[in-house]
């Protein structure tokens, strides 16, 4: 899905919400557990749930990786289904992976080559540490896109990304710096967390046509209007991520219904922020 497409998108579902597939298996409503692929049926009912107020779904591979071939048969699963509806989402690997040479070469097949792995993804979060090398492979795939990590919402992000050099600039600004000249606004975003949502405007002063996908809406505590405030630009430029708030919002036998009606929450605020912004 190319940057057009995906502001079409955004504009005809009036959203910019991410819906986060983290299935932790182990806390999947009880009732799933009799079908054949539990986790794949609570994904499946999650997405018929929330396909009309989502334009993206970020599954986490740690919640299929962690249950070897069976969840990566999950994980298989919720990507055949997720691409009967390829107009209607954008579909995010969330990885973060960050290697050299032919490893790097190697996962952007992963992700991105349907032929070699079957998967059907848009996107796939990378970490920068070891530069452009790393990056550069997915970046070959045309229609696919990175989504660099650069300023993360967890307390170690302190260990690291807001170290400054000795002209004042912190790391995550040296990271933005440097690597937007790996890509384009046009397959190139970054995760930026939404409890630093205050520093989003220096970030958009740095990247003001890029993407940002802002994890930590919801459950995490980060706020809505105020990642709108700062970050949202001219197309809107954004994608909100939310998970346990929405897949997790009942773990009884209601659960799809609490989902949807979160997601319709969501749905319904962005709307009005898009219409305050003049986007839609």
């Amino acid at each position: 899905m190319n940057r057009e497409q995906l502001v079409g998108l955004i504009k005809r579902k009036r959203s910019f919400l991410c819906v986060g597939l983290d299935s932790e298996a182990g806390k999947i409503p009880s009732h799933l557990k009799y079908f054949e692929d539990p986790v794949f049926e609570f994904n499946r009912q999650i997405i018929d749930a929330t396909i009309d107020y989502a334009v993206a779904y970020k599954p986490n591979l740690a919640f299929y990786e962690s249950r070897g071939p069976e969840g990566i048969k999950s994980l298989h699963r919720t990507m055949e289904y997720l691409s009967a509806f390829s107009d209607q989402v954008f579909t995010i690997a969330d990885a973060k992976r960050g290697d050299i040479g032919n490893t790097s070469s190697q996962y952007a097949t992963a992700f991105f080559d349907e032929q070699s792995s079957g998967y059907t993804f848009d996107s796939v979060t990378v970490a920068p540490y070891m530069g452009e090398d790393s990056v550069s492979p997915f970046l070959k795939f045309p229609g696919k896109w990175v989504i660099l990590l650069a300023l993360t919402s967890n307390k170690g992000a302190f260990d690291f990304q807001l170290i400054e050099d000795s002209s004042g600039t912190p790391l995550y600004a040296r990271v933005l710096e440097v690597s937007k000249q790996w890509g384009t606004a046009e397959n190139m975003m970054y995760v930026i967390g939404a409890t630093r949502a205050s520093m989003l405007a220096e970030v958009r002063s740095i990247v003001p046509d890029h993407f940002l996908l802002v994890p930590g809406v919801g459950a995490q505590g980060g706020s809505l209007k105020e990642v709108v405030h700062y970050g949202m630009n001219h197309d809107c430029g954004l994608l909100v991520n939310a998970s346990r708030s929405i897949i997790f919002a009942s773990t009884e036998d209601d659960f799809a219904v609490k989902a949807q009606r979160e997601a319709m929450q969501m749905q319904s605020e962005m709307e009005f922020l898009l219409k305050e912004k003049g986007i839609i």
